[in-house]
Parts: structure tokens; sequence; C-alpha cells
């Protein structure tokens, strides 16, 4: 499948959901598809103005534009820009297909000379073990089609994770080499960074957890660099700013003894994986930023979106589980009690456990580094997912 077969293109819908996540995992797929599988993908976008955030050279108002091979189409509901089916359509995260791509399918079924194209509902990314058992089963519609439920995962019964073949190359050239992320701040305009300076990356939701923190770190004896975008995150910290959240400009920086918070520009999504490669510890949210924190090579802490019953928490375990399997159990306690603290907004057990973090962050950072390739298992999402629409 090439870009010039006929009516061989894959069709990706997004309804931008949390502002960023959503769209950033179907934004990097697109981009990976269309790069090394030279797929020719269109993705449809119900927010475009919020997908121009991560992709600044984005027109929210044109309808149809292309940038590295994908062409960025505007969702309406019905679609108001001609809709012709190719080999595959994936509709990402359960968002439901528009009313008129729906019957079109159902035409093509009905007759005798088409065949509707592949039918994935791309799910979130869990570690969750029954997860395996899930992955790739068909759904009968009752229009009689198939659908089938296609589930990212840390296991080689599922459908992957989104790596792309150069990336783990990319970040150790970036790393080995400390002048990149002292360029890269100067190009954030941040400002009074040196190089032995501890520097947190924090891109969470609210959280009383991040003031404890805080409040911790500004009598830490080394002097701490706590990068933070434009966001919710800076809603938790309202007393430690000296103006409101919306009066803060990119490049300001607020200062509380050796603790400075310095506040990010928007990035697109290479300057934000280049961000995270450049700190010492990530703290991140969501699907997009959880993943490429994984990819950085560096200790994090996951704030899982919070969801009803703190379902969220047996998602958190479940990870925790697969990404410790390999730890020694004091590193594994420690590791894993921070994450669950910041997930329960438990104040003084995050700074219990962030200060036990300096007691094993050499052997914590060793497993940071190697977890890349054992999570990968051989092959990542989109080669799995290139591979199972030929199979089919």
């Amino acid at each position: 499948m090439t870009a010039g077969s006929e009516n061989q293109h894959w069709d990706i819908f997004c309804a931008v959901v949390d502002n960023y996540g959503d769209i950033g995992v179907t934004w990097r797929l697109a981009r990976q598809l269309a790069h090394e599988y030279q797929l020719s993908i269109n993705l449809w976008v119900d927010d475009l103005h919020s997908f121009s955030h991560i992709l600044p050279q984005l027109d929210p108002s044109s309808p149809v534009q292309c940038f590295h091979g994908v062409e960025i189409r505007q969702w309406n509901t019905p679609l108001d820009i001609p809709f012709s089916p190719g080999r595959v359509i994936i509709e990402a995260f359960a968002c439901d297909l528009p009313t008129n791509v729906l019957e079109r399918l159902i035409e093509q079924h009905q007759s005798a000379g088409e065949k509707p194209p592949l039918w994935l509902n791309l799910e979130y990314l869990s570690a969750e073990t029954w997860v395996d058992g899930c992955h790739a089963l068909p759904s009968l519609q009752t229009s009689g089609l198939k659908k089938f439920f296609y589930f990212p995962g840390f296991t080689s019964k599922t459908g992957g994770l989104i790596c792309e073949k150069e990336l783990s190359s990319q970040r150790e050239r970036w790393q080995s080499n400390p002048n990149h992320k002292m360029a890269l701040f100067e190009q954030l305009g941040l400002s009074g960074i040196e190089q032995d300076d501890m520097l947190i990356s924090i891109f969470s939701y609210e959280t009383p957890a991040l003031e404890a923190l805080c409040e911790l770190w500004q009598s830490s004896p080394q002097k701490i660099h706590a990068l933070l975008p434009l966001g919710r995150a800076l809603n938790s910290l309202s007393r430690w700013l000296p103006c409101t959240v919306e009066d803060l400009v990119p490049g300001q920086k607020i200062v509380h003894k050796n603790l400075t918070l310095h506040i990010l520009p928007m990035t697109d999504q290479q300057d934000f994986d280049r961000l995270l490669w450049s700190c010492d510890v990530n703290i991140v949210r969501g699907e997009d930023s959880f993943l490429r924190a994984q990819w950085a090579a560096k200790p994090m802490i996951w704030h899982i979106y919070p969801q009803e019953d703190d379902y969220h928490l047996i998602k958190l375990e479940a990870f925790m589980q697969v990404y410790c399997d390999n730890l020694a159990p004091e590193i594994t306690k420690i590791w894993s009690k921070l994450n669950l603290a910041f997930n329960i907004d438990d104040k003084k057990m995050v700074n219990t456990y962030w200060q036990k973090l300096n007691s094993v962050n050499k052997p914590l950072l060793k497993h940071a580094q190697e977890w890349p390739i054992h999570a990968l298992n051989d092959a990542d999402l989109a080669s799995r997912l290139v591979q199972f629409v030929k199979n089919s």
C-alpha cells in the first residue's frame, strides 16, 4: 500500500477530548504511518484550534491542509468535505463516526461490487492483563459490518506502543551532549539554569501534591528548576505565583529560595520530547505524554486521568507492576508509593517518598534507560498495525 495506490488511503478520526492527549497520540501515529510506511493518511479532527497548540503551523480556519505527508481535514458533523472510503478507517478512542460516513460504509457492505474498509477502534493504552484477551477482537455491528478493537499495550499479545524507529538513536544523541539541553532552554526563553542544577518538567493535572513538593523543593540543598507550561498544573500553585495564572507569560520565572518556577510556552511535539530528554525527572499526565516520558529514559511520575470509583488507580497499579517487574523491592516500593501519593493527593506521603527517591536515584535511572527496549517487545504499534491490516 502506497500513497499512490487507488483507494488505499487510511482515514483516522479523532475527537479532541482533553486538549492534547487524544490528538497527541493520533497525530504521532498518522505521521509515523505516512513517514515510515509511505501510507496515504487522512486525519479528521474536530478541534483544529486545540490541535494547533502542538502543531503551530496549522491554520484552524482551513478545512484541508497537509503536514509531514498527512492530509489534515476538519471533521464537522455531518462531514462537509467529500468522503471516499479507503483501505482502513480508524476511530481513535471510541469516537463515533459521522453518520454520513457510516451510511457510506453500509452502502459498500451491501453492494456486491464494493468492499468496505477495515474498521478499527483504537483504544486507550492500558497495562491491565485483560487487554491481552481483548486485543483485535471483532464486534459485529447491527449493520452487518465488523469493527475490530485494537488495544495498545505492553505485551506481545497487544497492539504495541507508539515509538518511531529512529526515536531511541535521536534521544541518545541528544542526551550525549549537555549543550543540547542548554540550547533548548535558551530557545524556550529560560534563564538562570546551570548544568548541574536539578531539572523537573511538570505537565500534570491539578493536585495539592504539587504544592507539597514545591514546599520541599524550595529548601533543597541543590537548586531545582520546575518547568511548567501554561495550563492546569499551575492552578495548584496559585499562592506561589505573583499574579493570576491567566496573567503569566512564557519565559517568566518565579524564585522561592532554591526553587525556581519557569513558565514555558507551548511547544510542538518534537520540542516536548526534547524537553523530557533534558530533565532529571518528568511529571506527566494523560497518555501521549505518559508514553513519551518512558521513551525519555528518565525517572517519571504519572498523573493518571481521574475516573469514577477510582478506577484510574487500578490502571496505575497495573502499569506500576509491569514497569517494576525487574526492579529491586526497595526501589519498587519508593517509586510506586511516590506515584500513588501523587495520584491520591497525599501531601505528606508524596514528600516522604520524594525524599527517599534520592537514595535510589542511580538504579532507578538505569532502569529507566533499559525500560524502552523491554517495553517495545520487538515491535511498535505502527508496525503491528500495518501487519494486522495486511493479514486482514
